[in-house]
């Protein structure tokens, strides 16, 4: 527990973000959460993350960045698919072997790395100790910039290139879900108190954030409430 301590939260309005806004909020004195416009395929995940921000009662920034304009991702480029999910060739235990065919088309290139680089300016600014991220290297869709050895890259970067680190407030990148499973993370966020019912994880979600419930995201999300036990509160397309 840190509760002398701030933290800043990415919160995409999807499930694992929500339950890092939460661990975060039981441990830190004050959250803000960081949001991003970024030109992404949809903003119902962005309005359930201003909602959502606005249940926990924490501070909110939502920040516009134009990753659209760069292309590179089905998730910004309206000319590309988004593929269908499968479970069975997701990573799952060994993060280290990912090779270019393993990546889906959903990566964004260096999204992770350009959205903590603003986490980490307003980490400064908030006199923040800790960033948080909803990265894991067990389930997820094979993505580079979600593994351990990543965020440590960018932990000791962020401490060399920062007023604040080279002055002694050191900050720290914490990864609650890193080892966790989708529905281990569920399990952990029932147990905080998430209102899973308010996320929206589907990146094919439509204009009323009903899920497609194909998706890589919605692949994932339904293995993992079955896993964990748990109803799945999510709102899925007729």
């Amino acid at each position: 527990m840190h509760k002398s301590q701030n933290a800043v939260v990415l919160l995409s309005g999807g499930l694992d973000s929500v339950t890092c806004l939460y661990w975060a909020k039981a441990r830190y004195a004050s959250v803000t959460a960081v949001s991003f416009n970024y030109g992404q395929r949809h903003n119902s995940e962005l309005i359930a993350a201003k909602a959502i921000a606005e249940v926990a009662k924490v501070n909110h920034r939502i920040i516009d960045i134009d990753i659209a304009q760069l292309g590179g991702s089905s998730l910004t480029d309206h000319s590309m698919t988004v593929p269908d999910g499968d479970t069975a060739k997701f990573p799952s235990e060994n993060c280290a072997e990912i090779d270019n065919d393993a990546i889906p088309n959903t990566y964004v290139p260096a999204r992770n790395t350009i959205f903590l680089s603003y986490a980490l300016a307003v980490a400064e600014v908030t006199d923040a100790n800790h960033i948080v991220i909803g990265v894991s290297s067990v389930d997820y869709s094979g993505y580079p910039d979600c593994r351990p050895e990543y965020i440590a890259a960018f932990e000791h970067m962020a401490n060399l290139a920062t007023k604040a680190g080279v002055t002694g407030h050191r900050l720290s990148i914490q990864t609650p879900l890193q080892q966790l499973s989708k529905a281990k993370t569920i399990e952990l966020g029932l147990s905080l108190g998430v209102d899973y019912g308010q996320t929206i994880s589907c990146y094919r979600a439509d204009a009323e954030g009903l899920a497609c419930g194909v998706c890589d995201s919605c692949a994932l999300r339904r293995q993992g409430f079955a896993q964990a036990g748990a109803a799945d509160p999510t709102r899925y397309q007729p």
